[in-house]
């Protein structure tokens, strides 16, 4: 990395998954939303969603019939601890280990734990040490 400055919430709006077995994916994203405090915001019979991450069926008018291939996201964890708890949730939930938590050589205090999600996709959940934040989220509110 070239600088320790890092902003969130100003370059993606949001990320679709097309799975194969939306009822495994939600078992296991539950699990690991419950842990870094993210909640289900919504979900219907071909999809579910939490903040910037939508996740659906091939079958849904959005997937057009196509699976998306693999990816790696990256969930931010507010301690070390809640890395631990995303591993081990996650493996309990169908996760398959991909890096088991600890530092990584990304930069000093980087603390990260790897899993790879029931579709294949590379799920971390990364501890950047401590730091000062400006905010702990960017809030936006739609007017009717």
């Amino acid at each position: 990395m070239e600088t320790m400055q890092l902003h969130r919430g100003r370059l993606i709006d949001h990320i679709q998954l097309v799975v194969r077995d939306l009822g495994a994916s939600r078992r296991f994203y539950g699990k690991v939303f419950e842990v870094i405090g993210v909640p289900i915001a919504g979900e219907g019979e071909e999809f579910f969603w939490a903040d910037e991450l939508f996740i659906s069926t091939a079958d849904s008018e959005a997937a057009a019939g196509k699976l998306t291939g693999r990816h790696h996201i990256a969930f931010q964890a507010r301690d070390r601890a809640m890395v631990d708890r995303f591993h081990a949730e996650g493996l309990a939930a169908g996760g398959t280990d991909n890096g088991a938590p600890g530092e990584r050589p990304y930069h000093p205090g980087y603390y990260g734990a790897f899993l790879i999600d029931p579709d294949g996709n590379n799920i971390e959940a990364v501890f950047h040490g401590p730091a000062e934040v400006s905010a702990e989220s960017v809030v936006v509110t739609f007017e009717a």
